[in-house]
């Protein structure tokens, strides 16, 4: 997926969010995040969006804290919501892909942006449909590209969840499969961390299934038991990977 194809995705993610959030009683708690009620997860995302506009809009050199933006803080409801997905997308839409700008991520360009709120803004739809207990569906191509950008930007991820430093080990390897789209991601756990590298012959564990089940379950979003997904090799290894890997 390119920096439009991310666009087009996020405006339907937002939408989506947007609806279910009409639907969802505001004092639930999100099973997925359970320290976080359903405001607590429409005020994080509006305010990710509106961080996140805000740095692309001024192809922000280094990280701004969101509270010298000074951005629209609520009152946390659906029209706000909408606003600042809007907002964010209009931005991301105008912007060269191709532009030089800060981003917490590997890819130091605007298109980080279209694809990491794209994923961010998807993951947290699934969060809220999860808690009103509707069966989350995500596209394959989209899911795919969710767990490559996850991958790909998760050693990065260290300082603000401080158990991904603890991905280390001595040439140890996880593959993960997609099954129903084309995806194949193989991680080295070495003394100083981990990496992707070429496909080993033979992980020492891998666990594959249909894109979106293999996501929500690095995402944490579902146990390893739930789906059709199938693990053939080092469980415990699996486990430790599961455990240290999610997101703060």
């Amino acid at each position: 997926m390119d920096h439009r194809q991310h666009c087009d995705a996020l405006g339907v993610e937002v939408e989506r969010f947007a609806t279910a959030l009409e639907r969802t009683d505001f004092d639930l708690v999100v099973p997925s995040c359970p320290d976080w009620s359903v405001h607590n997860l429409a005020e994080h995302l509006g305010h990710v969006h509106r961080w996140a506009e805000h740095l692309v809009r001024v192809l922000a050199p280094q990280r701004i804290s969101s509270d010298d933006m000074g951005f629209e803080r609520g009152p946390v409801d659906v029209p706000w919501l909408r606003r600042g997905g809007e907002q964010l997308l209009a931005t991301l839409r105008r912007s060269d892909p191709d532009a030089a700008m800060w981003a917490w991520g590997l890819d130091q360009h605007v298109r980080f942006w279209s694809r990491r709120q794209l994923h961010e803004t998807m993951v947290h739809r699934v969060d809220l449909e999860l808690t009103a207990g509707t069966d989350p569906y995500v596209e394959p191509a989209v899911a795919s590209d969710a767990i490559d950008e996850f991958l790909v930007n998760l050693e990065r991820a260290r300082y603000f969840s401080p158990k991904v430093r603890e991905l280390r080990g001595h040439g140890e390897t996880l593959r993960f499969s997609s099954l129903d789209v084309s995806g194949d991601w193989t991680i080295e756990l070495y003394d100083e961390g981990f990496r992707l590298v070429d496909g080993a012959a033979s992980p020492n564990v891998t666990l594959a299934g249909s894109a979106s089940d293999v996501l929500f379950v690095l995402y944490r979003r579902r146990p390893l038991g739930e789906g059709a997904l199938k693990v053939k090799g080092d469980r415990d290894l699996l486990d430790f990977w599961l455990t240290s890997s999610a997101l703060e």
